[in-house]
């Protein structure tokens, strides 16, 4: 059986599953109830400067029925008096010796300020402290959160803050809504960071409610911005941790980064491991389904672990890495095109539309004897109509340029596959042929030119 027993930098845990610092991870009567349902480790939810909440703090999205593809909050960071939070971390990390217990904060960027949290903190015994620099919604308007986690030298200035008082790990949570996720994370290392976390929560309005005209959530008659997240931000976590493991910096430094953002079940949570990440932090699942999630995170982690041979999680840490690549790496003649399956297709046309439409007209509608139809006319073959039957959508594979977005539309699984076909043209990158012939970049007539050459012809 693999061993999903992680060291991350220095804090010990049975298993990568940690529970990310927001309401999860409020008290530490949820934190052992978590722990009790296998739970690897927790980061305690923000403590800090004092705050006050407000009701009607959540917005959902749901799409054709389904609920909570992402969550949108206007929360802040914990509201319970520090005193108590600190006497329940002192509990859980005595009662719970071989879990991870991290402490995220907030405090003004103060040295005084944050000395003054860290002393607590460290008297608790807890594994380590996450400070949290991407709240977007309330604390940044107080100069902490995104405020600091946006400006590379507050990041770094704050960092060097608590790494130069404390002997814990340091953890700096970066903020997504920023231009280049790598600034800040380059700020964090410079501040003696010893390991990183992403993302936080998007910026966001939710929706505003067409019958009251306001936005959701309404608070009192007024709405404001808040953090998104839930399974409909995971490809943008997955691009910023991508972006951290193949900066050459960050690469250098190694330090281990801990992904979260849209993790609901065990494939997601491979597939930031695949990325780099070598821990895994998961809200907005716990929040929708609660805390046993994880005994099925931890199984099919496992399994699949098993499956592949990984005997380890550092040996499914980064494997996908070497495949990363720039636009201008990727291969020029490589060649795929769609094929339907008959067998398996419902004939609702939805892979005609898009190309018809939206992409680039190379899927026919035939009926049987062949004719191609237009949908919406009677089906007809020889003049006689044909009876009991519906066109059967066709690929033309010498106009298809393999975009790939009838397989995306198609409601059944398998139906639309993309194949590779040889292209008959040697392999060679945008960089390459830039290089070779850097006029195709700069003249449309020296482009096609050199499709004319090549045997390109787009339909």
């Amino acid at each position: 059986m693999a061993d999903l027993s992680i060291d991350f930098a220095g804090i010990r845990a049975p298993n990568p599953f940690w529970l990310a610092s927001a309401p999860p991870t409020n008290s530490g009567h949820q934190i052992h109830r978590a722990f009790e349902y296998g739970w690897g480790g927790a980061v305690w939810k923000t403590i800090g400067a004092p705050v006050l909440n407000i009701s009607n703090r959540y917005g959902g999205l749901s799409i054709a029925g389904q609920r909570l593809l992402a969550i949108n909050n206007v929360e802040l960071i914990s509201d319970r008096p520090l005193d108590v939070n600190l006497r329940e971390i002192a509990e859980v990390k005595r009662m719970w010796p071989d879990r991870a217990v991290i402490v995220s904060a907030m405090v003004d960027a103060d040295p005084q300020a944050w000395r003054d949290i860290v002393m607590k903190i460290e008297d608790t015994g807890a594994d380590g402290i996450e400070l949290n620099y991407g709240c977007p919604q309330g604390m940044s308007e107080r100069g902490m959160g995104a405020a600091v986690g946006q400006v590379p030298e507050m990041c770094e200035l704050n960092t060097q803050w608590v790494t130069s008082i404390t002997r814990l790990p340091v953890i700096v949570k970066l903020t997504p809504n920023i231009t280049h996720i790598t600034e800040p994370a380059h700020a964090a290392l410079a501040g003696g960071a010893t390991a990183l976390s992403l993302i936080n929560t998007i910026n966001s309005v939710m929706k505003i409610d067409l019958d009251t005209l306001r936005i959701t959530p309404n608070i009192g008659g007024r709405g404001t911005h808040g953090g998104y997240a839930g399974p409909a931000v995971k490809p943008i976590a997955l691009n910023m941790l991508a972006e951290l493991m193949t900066d050459a910096r960050v690469r250098a430094s190694g330090v281990p980064i801990s992904g979260m953002g849209g993790i609901v079940t065990w494939r997601d949570a491979a597939e930031f491991l695949l990325l780099g990440a070598t821990s895994l932090q998961v809200c907005t699942a716990a929040m929708h389904y609660g805390y046993r999630i994880v005994e099925d995170m931890i199984d099919g982690l496992s399994n699949w672990m098993d499956d592949k041979g990984f005997a380890t999680i550092y040996d499914v840490a980064g494997r996908a890495l070497p495949q990363t690549s720039t636009f201008g790496e990727l291969d020029l003649s490589y060649q795929a095109v769609a094929r339907i399956d008959p067998d398996k297709c419902i004939q609702c046309n939805l892979c005609y539309v898009a190309c018809n439409d939206t992409a680039h007209q190379c899927i026919d509608l035939v009926a049987d004897g062949g004719v191609r139809v237009n949908p919406g006319f009677d089906v007809r073959a020889n003049g006689r109509q044909v009876a009991d039957t519906r066109p059967q959508p066709v690929v033309r594979e010498p106009d298809c340029v393999g975009c790939a977005l009838c397989a995306n539309v198609c409601p059944v699984d398998g139906c639309i596959e993309m194949v590779s076909v040889p292209s008959g043209r040697e392999s060679i990158t945008w960089d390459q042929l830039t290089a070779q012939r850097p006029e195709v970049a700069t003249s449309w007539d020296a482009m096609m030119a050199y499709r004319k050459e090549q045997g390109i012809d787009i339909h």
